[in-house]
């Protein structure tokens, strides 16, 4: 017997993944999204990849009376609606608390004020408010640091330095239980997020469960927004025959996580009742480099230009951070995807879509904004 699911953002790149997800195995489902133009575009429709057996609403997860309508009648909410983005978090910082942080709120005080049928929430957490990742000191062993100095910038070294002997430092994988140490409104946003969702489900006995979201990349991402994940940025720039930009010098290593294997990992937490009122990372445990993926989607679109290394720090950034999945594994969690065959499906779905590669502008502006060291 299927479930009858909310989906907040579900008109968006993972939120649809997981509608079609959802469906194909019998759940009712219905999608309340904004089609913020930023993603969508201008006069946005619904998206034509969306399942055509879904409810959809329009509306923003501020519209309490909206988000109402959209919560009745629903088991289970998956809150996937957010402004996305750690550069923009930091000069759009109204639009960043206000949706992600307030809209959270609104959805928790229906449920806790207004009658349901709600059993369980996920909420959409994310790695950015692990601030930097694990490191480990051959000497002095682990550590969870503090972000680099910005006099370290000015002298071009760029790896985390152990705070005993001032010796680069390895990254290693970073568990659930990392003090969280947030470098971005929105890193900050999602931690809020997160704190008081799973306060509020445990003090009202909604099980709730964080999904700490490493880097996703897929098809649907947004390829005219700019301040989407790397892969997406690199991509739209490569097909558009623009060499990807990249800050630092382009070592930094993040967890790359098909959009396939994040739903996967999703609906692993939701089936599970030894998930509740826990926290998780969905990842797949494996470094990548930023100049990794941008070196690959060259190759795979057959371009012969080389990545454009700019070596400045973009305040906000960190510079390694990959899970450690075991907690999720322990569930039956495992990652299929290879990044290889993840970036060929982004490709091929990119090459059916009509990019405009915004990123110089966005890079301009962080500029101007005084984010750019």
């Amino acid at each position: 017997m299927g479930r009858k699911i909310l989906v907040t953002g579900g008109a968006g790149f993972i939120g649809s993944h997981t509608v079609d997800a959802l469906v194909e195995r019998g759940d009712t489902i219905r999608i309340y999204d904004n089609l913020t133009e930023q993603v969508h575009g201008a006069n946005a429709v619904r998206p034509s990849y969306l399942h055509p057996d879904v409810e959809f609403i329009k509306g923003d997860v501020r519209d309490r009376d909206s988000l109402k309508k959209a919560i009745a009648g629903m088991e289970i909410i998956i809150h996937d609606a957010a402004e996305v983005g750690v550069g923009q978090s930091m000069y759009a910082i109204d639009k960043y608390i206000s949706t992600n942080v307030q809209g959270t709120g609104i959805l928790w005080d229906i449920l806790v004020n207004d009658k349901h049928s709600v059993e369980k929430v996920l909420i959409a957490s994310s790695m950015s408010l692990y601030g930097e990742g694990k490191y480990a000191c051959a000497e002095h062993g682990m550590f969870s640091p503090k972000p680099r100095p910005e006099e370290q910038f000015k002298r071009g070294e760029w790896e985390m330095l152990c705070p005993d002997c001032q010796q680069p430092a390895q990254a290693v994988p970073t568990d659930e239980e990392k003090e969280l140490d947030c470098t971005s409104v929105y890193a900050q946003s999602k931690k809020d997020q997160e704190v008081y969702s799973l306060m509020i489900g445990k003090a009202y006995k909604i099980p709730t469960v964080a999904c700490r979201y490493f880097n996703c990349y897929g098809p649907r991402q947004s390829l005219n927004n700019p301040y989407t994940g790397a892969a997406a940025i690199f991509c739209s720039s490569v097909l558009n025959d623009k060499p990807p930009l990249i800050y630092e010098d382009g070592l930094q290593q993040r967890d790359m996580t098909h959009v396939k294997d994040l739903v996967r990992g999703k609906l692993t937490l939701m089936d599970n009742p030894q998930a509740d009122y826990g926290i998780f990372n969905i990842g797949t445990g494996k470094p990548t480099s930023i100049l990794q993926i941008a070196t690959a989607l060259i190759e795979l679109c057959g371009k012969s230009f080389t990545p454009n290394v700019i070596g400045k720090f973009r305040i906000g950034d960190i510079r390694h951070c990959y899970g450690d999945v075991s907690k999720i594994q322990s569930l039956g969690y495992s990652p299929q995807i290879s990044l290889k065959e993840g970036l060929q499906d982004l490709v091929a779905w990119g090459r059916e879509q009509e990019t405009v590669s915004k990123v110089e502008d966005a890079h301009q502006k962080l500029v101007d904004k005084g984010l750019v060291v």
